[in-house]
């Protein structure tokens, strides 16, 4: 259904009533999600928008989209989920298991055939006639195509495997995908035993060939043999990761891989434990390993925001995701007041209203010293060792200027299939302008400095006033018109950690001055947050350097953010600490002018 481009028809935001029947609609469809998946799924707070659209062949398809990712389709009000929604919850389907090769063809319009299908050691899953279901590769059970049975289970059997198994609506790497943010499948490890099926790839495929395993539609075309694994591979770039191909690598190659395969499975037994268990378990090994290796004596007290972003998120073995709110305690004050309460492992207290903050820890705690971060995982000088005088180096972090399509120049970037919301570089956009100009000609044949304004441009980058009186502009206003029309977004890059995209400039850090009491000045720094920087930190290395109380306020209207508060005009020294210490560029703080002019008193 996605395998050629799509035309869109409308996009609006869903409001409260229609979120309350959609969720309604998608438990009905889905049972087996729970409330907490449907709230994650249908947030009552974040963006979701409902897409109308054509495909190809006409058919009308209303998609539902979150976070810029399609995560259901509707057809004839039949819902289904996108490869997006099931690479999180990759059960809510039962799945049929092909070769790595056949999905080339299944991403170019082809259905499932019988043949192709890999039967697992505990049978096919039972299915009826037009059941929703999902289409896995051998050794990953990260669903990549999704589509309705064309038969029973018990008709598939009886007929021997032969014939159209699945016929298939939407895939990994087709258009519906490509709507999305074009992430590739997570690497999920089968639980059934299909892992022990790779030594017979090559028999399969040939037996498969020969048997005349269809796959194109309507054509009974034979099932590609292990020769085709480089095409799938090229369709999916990641596929090395999640399925080794037949053949692949020659045969030591294989050989490692399966006793390597051997080895873990006797080290890493089945986790019997629920999901819910299994997050609570990484939330206490994540604040052990943060405590042991992360957190100072001397940065406390540590706001609990600041030691969950900044500590708890690095300790989180990789391969793995921190998620509280899919832990039992769902919040972070709740988890931690459960610390202090059932394992007296630290104490959290509200220094200011409304901010939390870690006021002590017990390094002596049993559970702690006899912790042992994972193999791999960097040990850094344990608090409990440390003297406090040598706390980590803080490093700024890499800022860059993106911009964000908007509504009105969505048409400028449409053949780029850059829709609205996406965001870019400045030399991204630079280089689509550029393309979108050669390819339709509007390069001025007497003077090349100058563009030609066709009706997109026009309504893209012009004013009212200017529709009948502007026919050309020069390259860099043509630039520098789009820049203005498009929606400013900013990267934060912190070492060692993901790229965090906010929407607007990037705000700086503000130092203000302010009258407290009778006439007494105190300074004011706000925003420190932004820049990864911990207040309770910032306040501590001030307290100590002017002489000074420091207090700790939360910013009104600002969630998470707190305003720390010094004695006195110290702008001058808090100038000198982000500049010098903190290696903050200057062009990102805010009222240094206010610093105190030299003779003059406080």
């Amino acid at each position: 259904m996605f395998a050629k481009p799509f035309r869109v028809k409308s996009n609006t935001v869903i409001k409260g009533s229609d979120r309350r029947k959609l969720k309604t609609d998608i438990s009905n469809a889905f049972p087996a999600l729970s409330a907490e998946d449907l709230s994650e799924l249908v947030p009552n707070k974040e963006d979701l928008n409902v897409v109308k659209i054509y495909a190809h062949k006409g058919d009308a398809v209303t998609l539902y989209v979150l976070h810029k990712n399609p995560i259901f389709f509707q057809v004839e009000k039949q819902l289904y989920p996108t490869v997006y929604t099931l690479w999180h919850y990759p059960d809510l389907l039962p799945s049929f298991t092909t070769w790595p090769a056949v999905l080339q063809k299944l991403a170019g319009g082809a259905d499932l055939m019988l043949p192709g299908v890999v039967v697992p050691p505990g049978g096919l899953p039972e299915v009826k006639q037009g059941d929703c279901c999902a289409v896995t590769v051998v050794r990953n059970r990260a669903p990549v195509a999704v589509g309705t049975a064309a038969m029973s289970t018990s008709e598939m059997q009886s007929q021997g495997m032969k014939g159209r198994g699945v016929s298939i609506l939407h895939t990994y790497m087709d258009t519906l995908w490509g709507f999305g943010d074009k992430t590739g499948p997570p690497s999920i490890p089968p639980t059934d035993g299909m892992e022990d099926t790779e030594g017979d790839v090559e028999g399969e495929g040939e037996a498969e060939g020969e048997g005349g395993g269809e796959t194109e539609e309507g054509k009974g075309e034979p099932c590609p043999e292990p020769e085709e694994e480089q095409n799938a591979e090229t369709l999916c770039p990641n596929l090395r990761e999640l399925s080794l191909a037949p053949g692949e690598g020659g045969e030591g190659q294989e050989e490692g891989a399966s006793e390597e395969k051997h080895r873990d499975d006797e080290q890493e037994p089945e986790d019997s434990r629920s999901p819910q268990e299994q997050m609570d378990a990484l939330l206490f090994q994540c604040l052990l390993h943060a405590l042991k290796s992360k957190v100072k004596k001397s940065e406390l007290p540590l706001l609990t925001s600041t030691f969950l972003r900044n500590h708890m998120f690095s300790c989180c073995p990789s391969g793995k995701q921190l998620d509280i709110k899919k832990s039992s305690y769902k919040k972070l004050s709740k988890f931690l007041q459960c610390m202090q309460r059932q394992h007296q492992l630290l104490q959290v207290k509200e220094l200011s209203k409304g901010v939390e903050s870690i006021v002590e820890v017990d390094w002596k705690h049993p559970e702690l010293r006899s912790f042992c971060p994972p193999e791999g995982a960097a040990m850094e000088e344990s608090p409990m060792e440390s003297n406090g005088d040598s706390d980590r180096p803080y490093q700024p972090p890499e800022i860059t200027t993106l911009y964000s399509v908007s509504a009105r120049l969505e048409p400028l970037f449409q053949d780029s299939q850059k829709r609205k919301g996406a965001v870019l570089s400045p030399a991204e956009v630079r280089t689509i302008v550029t393309e979108y100009v050669k390819k339709n000609e509007l390069v001025d044949e007497t003077n090349k400095n100058y563009v030609t304004i066709n009706p997109t441009l026009c309504d893209c980058l012009l004013e009212k006033s200017e529709y009948q009186e502007v026919e050309k502009l020069k390259w860099d206003e043509l630039f520098s018109r789009t820049l203005d029309k498009m929606q400013h977004c900013h990267q934060l890059l912190f070492p060692g950690q993901e790229p965090i995209i906010r929407k607007g400039h990037m705000e700086p850090i503000d130092i203000s001055m302010a009258s407290r009491g009778s006439n007494k000045k105190v300074t004011l720094i706000k925003n420190l947050e932004l820049y990864g920087l911990d207040p309770a930190g910032v306040a501590s290395v001030l307290q100590h350097q002017v002489q000074a109380s420091t207090v700790l306020n939360p910013v009104p209207g600002a969630k998470d953010r707190v305003l720390v508060q010094i004695q006195g005009n110290q702008v001058q020294q808090v100038g000198k600490l982000l500049l010098d210490q903190y290696q903050i560029p200057r062009k990102y703080i805010q009222g240094l002018e206010k610093a105190q002019k030299p003779g003059k008193k406080k």
